[in-house]
């Protein structure tokens, strides 16, 4: 009986050349050099790696999970490989000469053996990236000088056809005007129906051309940390010290109630403690003679107590009715002549105090122009006195309701920082322009439309 044919590694170095030259695809061309590298050489596992993607394929996988420990661990060694070594001959692999980081999971990834071969001509890919890469077999036994030339050889011929592959789906943009030139003047049979075709695919894309989501609401400079000044008791504001938009100093007296009616209480209270003063010392001259009196004693002092308490109230409330500022800025109010007589209530706002260049943006949202916004969005604010220089700010927050406002609509309220020095005073209005996410032109000019419509036939 005669045995088979004899193994030829030439044969099969021939063979592979010839698959890899038929290839259709990249994804072939690394499918066939991660698996059926093995008829030169024999290995376990086998891994193809790229510079910029990282692990490309694995022997016996269909894809590669990026994330996975084994990828990653993979993608550490080739990178290590590639920056270590230069050349572009095979190099067996000396795990002691590798980083503690790359061959401390050897072992649990990897058999013993391992042969790097490097894949230093591979071209530019569709995007200019992939320029270097390398394939990686491991297996249970190391590799004779033999098997190490046939792999060479085999790898010179795969990365022909891989550059192939590459060179098979290039396209330079800069051909495309001439060959649309060409193609609306070449002279044919319904030239006015290519005409026409081309004008509504062109429409057709136009409509899918992505733009900001942006919505307009009015919006002014508002203070950003603003210190609110609000009525310490209930009273009626007797005077200003202060006008609107006056710069005032920490300390300074801003406005005070009427003092009558707080002045009279005070009075009645100190008489009041007086009188229990009084009648406290005369008791205790009386325990001299009488000592039934010493009951009267104890009485009489939580009597002086309870008016002493109230004497100090009221001593606190004149005191808190002279309201003075408590940090430097600008006053922010209306027109004094309305407060003036004016009953207020303990909590009522009063006015504010801030700091002339702590300034932010506020837009009122309409409901129906409540948009996506993401953190951070870009807020433009055109001030009516100065259209042609807009304010940008990012978005600080948005209110989760809505609130009405007093020309009976309801709007969100949406605060912005502003993002550079604007050299413009608080109260100045305009309106906002809110940039949302990118969206298709068709979306962005029938999104108000369709609302319409459904609101129409609650659909």
């Amino acid at each position: 009986m005669s045995a088979g044919p004899a193994f030829n590694p030439l044969l099969s170095l021939l063979e592979l050349g010839q698959r890899a030259r038929h290839a259709e695809s990249a994804n072939e061309l690394a499918f066939l050099s991660v698996n059926d590298s093995r008829a030169l050489a024999p290995y376990r596992q086998a891994a193809l790696w790229f510079d910029a993607g990282g692990v490309h394929t694995l022997s016996g996988v269909v894809a590669v999970e990026g994330n996975a420990p084994y990828a990653q661990w993979l993608d550490a060694l080739c990178r290590t490989l590639a920056s270590q070594y230069t050349a572009d001959t095979p190099l067996l692999v000396d795990p002691t000469q590798l980083p503690a980081k790359v061959t401390d999971a050897w072992d649990e990834w990897l058999p013993r053996h391992a042969v790097w071969l490097p894949l230093q001509h591979l071209g530019n890919g569709n995007d200019g990236s992939l320029t270097r890469g390398g394939l990686l077999l491991a297996g249970d036994n190391s590799w004779v000088p033999e098997q190490l030339a046939l792999l060479a050889e085999w790898m010179d011929t795969w990365q022909h056809a891989w550059r192939g592959t590459q060179g098979s789906v290039r396209w330079s943009a800069a051909t495309v005007p001439a060959r649309l030139r060409r193609w609306w003047r070449a002279p044919a049979r319904g030239s006015r129906w290519r005409r026409r075709t081309a004008v509504a695919v062109l429409a057709i894309a136009a409509l899918f051309i992505p733009v900001h989501l942006t919505v307009l609401a009015p919006g002014e400079l508002v203070p950003a940390n603003p210190a609110t000044l609000r009525a310490p008791l209930d009273g009626v504001i007797a005077e200003f010290a202060v006008v609107p938009n006056q710069a005032v100093t920490a300390g300074q007296p801003l406005f005070s109630f009427d003092q009558a009616p707080i002045a009279s209480k005070l009075e009645v209270a100190r008489e009041a403690l007086s009188t229990a003063q009084a009648e406290y010392r005369q008791t205790a001259q009386l325990v001299l003679n009488d000592p039934r009196a010493k009951a009267q004693l104890a009485p009489l002092l939580g009597k002086i107590a309870e008016k002493q308490a109230q004497a100090t109230f009221l001593e606190g409330v004149a005191q808190r009715s002279r309201v003075v500022a408590p940090q430097a800025g600008i006053v922010l109010f209306d027109d004094p002549a309305e407060w003036i007589g004016k009953p207020a209530q303990t909590g009522e706002r009063i006015l504010q105090i801030a700091a002339p260049d702590d300034v932010e943006i506020e837009a009122w949202v309409p409901i129906g122009d409540a948009i996506p916004l993401a953190e951070q969005a870009t807020v433009h604010l055109y001030l009516s006195a100065s259209p042609m220089t807009p304010l940008t700010g990012t978005l600080r927050y948005i209110s989760p309701r809505a609130t009405a406002r007093p020309d009976g609509t309801f709007a969100y309220r949406v605060r912005a920082t502003i993002t550079s020095a604007s050299g413009q005073r608080i109260g100045l209005k305009g309106t906002v322009k809110l940039v949302g996410e990118r969206v298709p032109l068709i979306y962005w000019v029938m999104r108000r439309p369709m609302a319409s419509i459904r609101e129409f036939i609650a659909w």
